[in-house]
């Protein structure tokens, strides 16, 4: 089984940054894409950006240019920097990752979410 730990939210004024990051942990075998979604109150949650095991990229429109996510493979752990955020940036921020392991084989893992808050 594994698990996924984020950490790197918090409160900042608009035009800040933030840096999140996501830690697998484990039995693993080997993690294939990695992402992150955001779900603010009232709205479905949203991917906000993805990465493959190759490294390729994906981005919702709306943080194109803002937003860069990446990974380290040692490490097991997936980055999402945020630059000139904007209150409507405001939302609960999840990781997912799709983990192989021994026992479960593929599947999708959620971490437990962190709250970014972006003041005008």
């Amino acid at each position: 089984q594994a698990q996924l730990v984020e950490s790197g939210g918090g409160l900042v004024q608009a035009g800040g940054s933030l840096r999140l990051s996501c830690a697998a942990s484990g039995s693993i075998f080997r993690i294939d894409a990695m992402g992150w979604y955001r779900q603010a109150p009232g709205n479905q949650r949203e991917l906000v950006a993805s990465i493959t095991y190759g490294g390729s990229t994906n981005y919702v429109d709306s943080v194109k240019g803002r937003f860069s996510i990446s990974r380290d493979y040692a490490k097991n752990t997936v980055y999402l920097q945020m630059n000139s955020l904007k209150p409507e940036d405001t939302a609960v921020y999840y990781c997912n990752a799709d983990i192989l392991t021994a026992r479960d084989g593929t599947r999708k893992y959620w971490g437990q979410g962190t709250q970014v808050t972006v003041s005008s």
